[in-house]
């Protein structure tokens, strides 16, 4: 396997001549692939990221990996595509400083960052780290290699909208969403609202979790990764209206997408969905399956009213400039699309995306209680989509 060490200073001690041209050849092999993975921790061979078009480099620990990055900076203009790091749970002084280090060099938190362990290794302690650190995008094994390479440019594309999110374009200026009136007035109403909803409907919240138990195995909610303004991902609660390991069936139900065909992104959606239960179809046709967000409405990852927040499968074909604009606007419940267009068949990707950036572009705390005002409506539909 190709490999670089980390000791790129050593070289600049060389004979000037040896080290400008061991630099020039390192610099066209690493222009050439453009694709670098830093290991952090114990060395590893992983043939996959070779025969992807990486080039990897390794360090000892914390203070070696930072000078590497640095120089690879300094020397090439290049940064890492990937850090995988290799640790243990009671390494908390290593977490501590990279969870310093990347909060302070705001470029190298666009970095999708993996944790490395055996499989026997992944203990409730080793989660619980993640949860706490959260520029850790997913702990991986050796199992998780062959397919890491095609999740890294996904990651890194969310990582860098999340920090770098869009900006709203007026008059040919570039200008930065600010905390306006109608955001703290929208927010207060969000609160508001919610808490009181959760509280009034408390009892039927507890009946529907008792039905749903009983109708079939598998969770009372449904908790999936979503994409909602400036591309923030966040889990997403809906009351389970599915069969169990209804994801894993999603590839077999292709022929009946709905969008199937339509070129450019990518939306999921089929009529008469045979994953859904009986009692889920019900929940579905009556919109109360919706009924948990209000708890994301409640935790601040969405609002009543905004752009329904998408699958990550989904979101990662929205992020050109024609599209992005869309994540501009909050994630929400309800919204235009849904009073425009929810349950027909004849909706195309393109008509839906326009709604949302429509909403993106109008939104405002009046155009909200416009649009809720006009929800009840829409709420029972025809179709079960």
């Amino acid at each position: 396997m190709n490999t670089f060490t980390p000791e790129l200073s050593v070289l600049k001690n060389a004979a000037p001549k040896q080290f400008e041209e061991r630099e020039q050849t390192m610099s066209r092999q690493i222009v050439a692939d453009n694709n670098i993975v830093l290991f952090v921790g114990q060395h590893m061979t992983a043939p996959e990221f070779e025969a992807a078009g990486y080039k990897c480099f390794f360090a000892q620990d914390f203070n070696t990996a930072q000078i590497t990055m640095e120089q690879l900076q300094s020397v090439f203009r290049r940064k890492p595509g990937v850090i995988i790091y290799r640790s243990h749970t009671e390494d908390q002084k290593g977490f501590n400083a990279w969870h310093e280090y990347l909060k302070k060099e705001v470029c190298y938190s666009c970095i999708p960052f993996f944790l490395y362990v055996d499989a026997e290794e992944i203990t409730p302690e080793m989660k619980a780290a993640v949860k706490k650190y959260t520029f850790i995008d997913e702990i991986i094994t050796a199992k998780c290699l062959s397919k890491l390479p095609s999740k890294i440019s996904f990651i890194s594309k969310f990582k860098q909208l999340n920090t770098y999110p869009p900006l709203t374009v007026v008059n040919g200026k570039k200008i930065r969403p600010k905390r306006t009136f109608n955001a703290v007035l929208k927010r207060t109403f969000d609160i508001t609202v919610a808490s009181s909803l959760l509280i009034a409907a408390s009892p039927l919240l507890l009946l529907i979790a008792i039905i749903i138990k009983f109708e079939s195995k598998g969770p009372i909610f449904y908790a999936a990764r979503r994409a909602g303004k400036n591309y923030r991902v966040f889990k997403f609660y809906k009351f389970r209206t599915m069969i169990a390991d209804a994801d894993k069936k999603l590839q077999q139900l292709q022929h009946l997408n709905q969008y199937k065909g339509s070129g450019g992104p990518v939306f999921y959606k089929v009529s008469n969905d045979p994953r859904i239960t009986r009692f889920g179809a019900f929940l579905r046709n009556t919109s109360l399956d919706e009924l948990p967000q209000l708890f994301n409405v409640l935790k601040g990852d969405m609002s009543l009213v905004g752009n329904r927040p998408l699958p990550l499968y989904e979101a990662s074909t929205l992020t050109t400039d024609e599209w992005a604009q869309r994540f501009l606007a909050p994630a929400g419940i309800t919204g235009l699309w849904q009073i425009s267009k929810r349950g027909k068949k004849d909706m195309s990707v393109e008509e839906r995306i326009a709604l949302d950036i429509d909403y993106s572009k109008l939104h405002s705390f009046t155009y909200d209680m416009w649009i809720m005002a006009n929800t009840p409506k829409a709420l029972i539909q025809k179709d079960n989509v």
